[in-house]
Formats: structure tokens, C-alpha cells, sequence
């Protein structure tokens, strides 16, 4: 069994998945032509986002993302090699700033963005073996 991918329903595909573009550099692998499913190109792991309608459609109840409550008790983790420029191009796109990057104790910088559908994502530096 191996993750190959997230799904985060969010109340717009299409504009979740340019701030996506935009605040965090992905790119796309496609948009659904309905605009309630997309896919991001992350690597091995795919991050998906679908309408909050697919939810309903699937049979699953969900508590929808808002950036106006409190985040859901996930986050998604984006590394790069430049986590304080990548904070900064984040919140130029219109994320909400929660941490700034700092260095851990295990040397890794971290720090946390709220996206445009209040999801937490850790912006962060790989971790050292």
C-alpha cells in the first residue's frame, strides 16, 4: 500500500487550483471539465481538490473548509529549498500568515499559511538524514 493521493474538497476548484498555481508554484496535471475535480503536480503524491458537491455525490459528509473557522485538524507539507521566499510569494498570493519559517531544533525551517479555503499548509525546508 503506498499514498498516492490527497483529496481536499474545496467550494471552488478553479480558483483554489490558481492560487495554488500562484502562491505555491504547482502546476496543474488537468481540471475536471465540470470544474469539480483538478489535480496538482507534487511529485510522486498527487493533491487533488474536488467540489464540495462531489462529497455529497460520493454518499460522505464533510465539515467544509472556511477560512472564516477554525482549520481542520490536517495539514498539507510543501517542501522547497527557500521556505522563507516561498512564505513570502504564499502570502503575496493571498494566504493568511499563521507562523513565519523558523529553524527547528532538528534544523528543518517550517512555517504555516492558511490557503484561500482556510487549509493549513506547512511551507517547509527538507529534512536533513
Amino acid at each position: 500500500m503506498k499514498l498516492g493521493y490527497t483529496i481536499i474538497y474545496v467550494a471552488d476548484v478553479p480558483a483554489t487550483v490558481r492560487f495554488y498555481e500562484e502562491a505555491f508554484g504547482l502546476e496543474r496535471r488537468f481540471i475536471h471539465e465540470s470544474n469539480l475535480y483538478a489535480e496538482m503536480q507534487t511529485g510522486e503524491t498527487v493533491l487533488a481538490f474536488a467540489g464540495e458537491s462531489m462529497a455529497e455525490m460520493n454518499g460522505l459528509a464533510i465539515r467544509p473548509n472556511r477560512k472564516s473557522e477554525l482549520a481542520a485538524g490536517y495539514e498539507i507539507a510543501l517542501v522547497t529549498d527557500d521556505p522563507r521566499a516561498a512564505y513570502d510569494t504564499a502570502l503575496a498570493a493571498g494566504a493568511a500568515a499563521i507562523t513565519a519559517p523558523a529553524e527547528k531544533p532538528w534544523g528543518q525551517i517550517v512555517g504555516y499559511v492558511r490557503d484561500i479555503n482556510g487549509c493549513l499548509v506547512e511551507i517547509c525546508s527538507p529534512v536533513a538524514d
